[in-house]
């Protein structure tokens, strides 16, 4: 079987300061969970090449900062995308309060240089499903939202455990994929 061109895609991961981004983004690099992550100040860059149906695959993963005082800084990051991940905790119902606010921040730089009908896929990321028994955060509650901003795909995963990592960047992948026509 022969392996086509190579693609290259950036992937900014978004959302609220703690929600597990960066856990999120270390799980999937290096398999492992560190319950000593800090904080994100600004954004930090990651490189994961993957092959997904005989396409060679490399995946610039923005981490963006989650504390609001960083906020301003995004837009400059985001232009360039492929896709996002906006993640949120779903034992803290706050973090997916604020949804409207990153998209808009992400929206804003990439509407600006996009083709007319051109959407950016967006996948929701509710992290922590490990913790199901302190959710506050319902599926149901997930999926309103996301069918109200217009977003990819919901999906939930847990960096402590491994499950559906892979799964997530697997999904947006073939997404991105999809729409470059590769696929």
């Amino acid at each position: 079987m022969s392996i086509q061109n190579d693609y290259l895609a950036k992937v900014c991961i978004f959302g609220d300061g703690g929600v597990g981004k960066t856990s999120l983004v270390k799980r999937y690099l290096l398999g492992t969970f560190d319950t000593s992550t800090s904080l994100t100040i600004g954004v930090d860059f990651y490189v994961k090449k993957l092959m997904i149906e005989n396409i060679k695959v490399t995946l610039q993963l923005w981490d963006m900062g989650g504390e609001e005082h960083f906020r301003f800084i995004l837009g400059k990051y985001i232009s360039g995308s492929s896709g996002g991940i906006f993640m949120f905790d779903i034992t803290r119902y706050s973090s997916l309060k604020d949804i409207r606010d990153w998209l808009e921040i992400f929206r804003e730089e990439y509407d600006a240089k996009r083709a007319p009908g051109q959407t950016l896929p967006i996948l929701m990321v509710g992290g922590k499903m490990d913790l199901d028994e302190k959710r506050s955060v319902q599926k149901s509650e997930a999926l309103g939202v996301l069918k109200s901003q217009n977003l990819y795909k919901y999906m939930e995963c847990s960096s402590k455990t491994g499950e559906n990592v892979e799964k997530v960047f697997e999904t947006l992948s073939k997404e991105l994929l999809r729409r470059a026509g590769m696929l």
